[in-house]
């Protein structure tokens, strides 16, 4: 497996599992979330250096966008 891009973490049931795709992570919490009614998040690996910059000059790295927060 490649590097870890994103790790989900519930900490009610205790999963935790590490994905190389953003996508596939994203895919994991909605499963979760309606097969156990949990509520995982997930913690982001790092980015390329430009990556990171561009993100952070727009001002969306860190921002939840979950609107039930």
């Amino acid at each position: 497996m490649s590097t870890p891009r994103a790790t989900v973490a519930c900490p009610t049931c205790g999963l935790e599992e590490r994905f190389s795709k953003l996508a596939d992570a994203r895919l994991r919490i909605e499963e979760h979330r309606a097969e156990t009614g949990h509520d995982p998040a997930w913690e982001l690996g790092r980015f390329a250096p430009g990556v990171e910059k561009m993100g952070d000059e727009a001002g969306v790295c860190g921002v939840n966008l979950d609107e039930n927060d």
